[in-house]
């Protein structure tokens, strides 16, 4: 009797270990951060300034900053060494990314993401719609996840992106980064629930069959 009564203390481990599984989403993230222009330095870069500013005001580190020109095999090197950083979880750029023969940044980028988030794209539209009406038409946004590191490409313009950063990025990236990083695990976790698992013996137990039906 006395092994029946210390029992209950044995699943506090147990919900200790689930609870840390489910409280992954990182408190600080990496950022990159990539202004491509020809009309601007770094210290002239708003957009930029900007979007540092916001992540850094949300508790997260811009690890890395860097401005280059409108050249397309520079802005995809230097994204991919980003990704390659062991310190950055968030690649941003800014610029580049309209219908101007030397918009370069999409098409540098996009070759560079495993996985796409379109509704990104989507989203920043139809906020930047309601923000500045249908000039948004001529704004293109890239966004996607390769090596567990998330990229997202916006454009140079300094309102623009502090939108996608105010409304979009930093609330939704500590979560995505999460699910890029083990997303998949959780839902195993989920599904091997300690009274999910003994639902599968089907025994002649009427309790084990009645948990199987709740499970159901």
């Amino acid at each position: 009797m006395n092994e029946s009564s210390d029992s209950p203390s044995e699943p506090v481990p147990a919900d200790t270990a689930a609870e840390s599984t489910t409280t992954e989403t990182p408190d600080t993230l990496g950022i990159g951060l990539v202004t491509v222009a020809d009309d601007r330095t770094l210290e002239s870069d708003a957009a930029g300034q900007v979007l540092a500013e916001t992540f850094t005001e949300a508790g997260h580190e811009v690890a890395m900053r860097e401005h280059v020109g409108r050249e397309h095999d520079t802005v995809q090197s230097i994204v991919s060494r980003m990704v390659d950083r062991g310190d950055v979880d968030v690649v941003i750029t800014a610029g580049a990314t309209s219908i101007e023969p030397d918009d370069i940044t999409i098409e540098a980028v996009q070759p560079l993401i495993e996985k796409s988030l379109t509704t990104f794209s989507e989203l920043f539209t139809h906020l930047s719609y309601e923000a500045h009406g249908s000039r948004v038409v001529g704004a293109r946004t890239v966004g996607g996840v390769t090596d567990e590191t998330l990229i997202f490409g916006l454009p140079g313009n300094a309102d623009a992106a502090e939108l996608a950063a105010t409304e979009i990025l930093v609330p939704e990236c500590p979560h995505l980064v999460e699910l890029a990083r083990d997303g998949a695990g959780s839902d195993d976790i989920e599904e091997t629930d300690p009274e999910s698992a003994e639902s599968p013996a089907t025994g002649p137990d009427g309790t084990a069959e009645a948990n199987g039906g709740e499970d159901v």
